[in-house]
């Protein structure tokens, strides 16, 4: 029988006890897990770029894994702790919108909310329920444990707002929607807005202009920027050998554009 497999994704880094007693929890529970862990860098609360982290990683993951997702401004109000299933994975973590991508491109599944208390840790705190609520239901859907048997279904998910970019026969004006670990500026534009996969355009990023996107960063001499489609399918503005970010002074939200000659 394959092991069963838990990937974590938190804001929690790795400086304090934070992810190592989770881990420590599950495998009191499901002693033969294998953890795969997708980051723990998200920046404090940021729910967003926690959910474009899942999105880039969840078709990736083998059938039968159960996300543990944790980036939780809420942590200890009212919002739900909720469990789901989708395209062949279990999503555990807390209901604020973290798992909308994963879940447009996983397709939506069956929900439910975690309130048996069976299967939480006894006299679980309100301000670390990843470790006594969130990483014992994970390690029980891990262990085989129907979701039925967790609570109640949950409809109505909550969602969080990444901006669509506006397209037209003209332009493609969208916007940074996260930065990387090498400064690269990756954009809410996917492949599908830009035809002929960015030939004969112009994109335009502060005061840029880069002619076309090119196929790898390789593609543009050291020191130059360039655009190109990242491995998220996602148009990225990257510098060769350096920081998109620190050249530019970017920042989420700093708005980009594609255009060709003749809406020029």
């Amino acid at each position: 029988m394959a092991r069963p497999v838990i990937a974590l994704l938190t804001d929690f880094g790795l400086h304090d006890h934070y992810v190592g007693v989770m881990k420590a929890v599950m495998l009191g529970i499901a002693r033969e897990a294998a953890f795969i862990d997708v980051t723990h860098d998200i920046a404090p609360q940021d729910i967003v770029a926690g959910a474009l982290e899942l999105e880039a990683v969840v078709s990736y993951l083998p059938a039968g894994t159960v996300v543990l997702g944790i980036v939780d401004p809420g942590v200890g109000s009212e919002r739900r702790g909720i469990a789901v299933e989708a395209g062949g994975l279990t999503l555990v973590g807390p209901d604020n919108g973290l798992f909308t991508l994963a879940l447009n491109r996983l397709g939506q599944g069956r929900a439910v909310e975690l309130r048996e208390p069976r299967f939480a840790l006894p006299g679980a705190s309100l301000t670390f329920e990843g470790r006594d609520r969130f990483a014992p239901a994970a390690a029980y859907l891990a262990s085989g444990i129907d979701l039925a048997a967790f609570g109640p279904s949950a409809d109505q998910l909550v969602a969080v707002d990444v901006p669509e970019p506006f397209v037209s026969a003209e332009v493609v004006v969208g916007r940074v929607v996260r930065i990387d670990r090498f400064g690269n500026l990756i954009t809410n534009i996917p492949r599908t807005a830009v035809p002929l996969d960015g030939r004969g355009c112009r994109v335009e990023v502060g005061e840029i202009r880069l002619d076309g996107v090119v196929p790898t960063y390789a593609a543009s001499r050291a020191g130059t920027m360039c655009a190109l489609f990242g491995s998220t399918d996602r148009l990225e503005i990257a510098l060769n050998g350096g920081s998109a970010a620190r050249r530019l002074g970017g920042s989420r939200g700093m708005p980009v554009q594609v255009r060709w000659p003749d809406g020029a």
